[in-house]
């Protein structure tokens, strides 16, 4: 098993998918860069609207606690987490598969 560490850091720390798409399984690392900006998008959508709740709740005053913001935050955005948790699964996945998995052009020439 041969452990590819240029597409394994491409997928952890650019985007996940990348180290797929370096590698040359197009088909997978799309879908990952799609589902990663799909599970992110939806989080941040969720994360704001729920903080822009509280901004309206809050009006004119001058100060918005922390406490109060997770708070907010954990009342009106559960699915947020969820989404997150995907994000972060598909992530580890991507990593780990780009490392491990063979490259494309290995296995054809074998």
């Amino acid at each position: 098993m041969q452990v590819n560490i240029k597409a394994a850091l491409l997928s952890a720390f650019v985007l996940p998918g990348l180290g797929q798409l370096y590698k040359g399984d197009r088909r997978k690392g799309i879908i990952l860069v799609i589902l990663v900006n799909f599970f992110l998008l939806a989080a941040l959508w969720l994360v704001l609207q729920g903080v822009g709740q509280l901004v309206l709740a809050t009006g004119s005053r001058s100060g918005i606690d922390a406490g109060s913001v997770m708070e907010q935050l954990g009342q009106h955005s559960p699915m947020a987490r969820l989404l997150l948790a995907s994000f972060f699964g598909l992530w580890l996945y991507a990593v780990v598969d780009a490392a491990l998995a063979k490259c494309s052009d290995n296995s054809a020439t074998r």
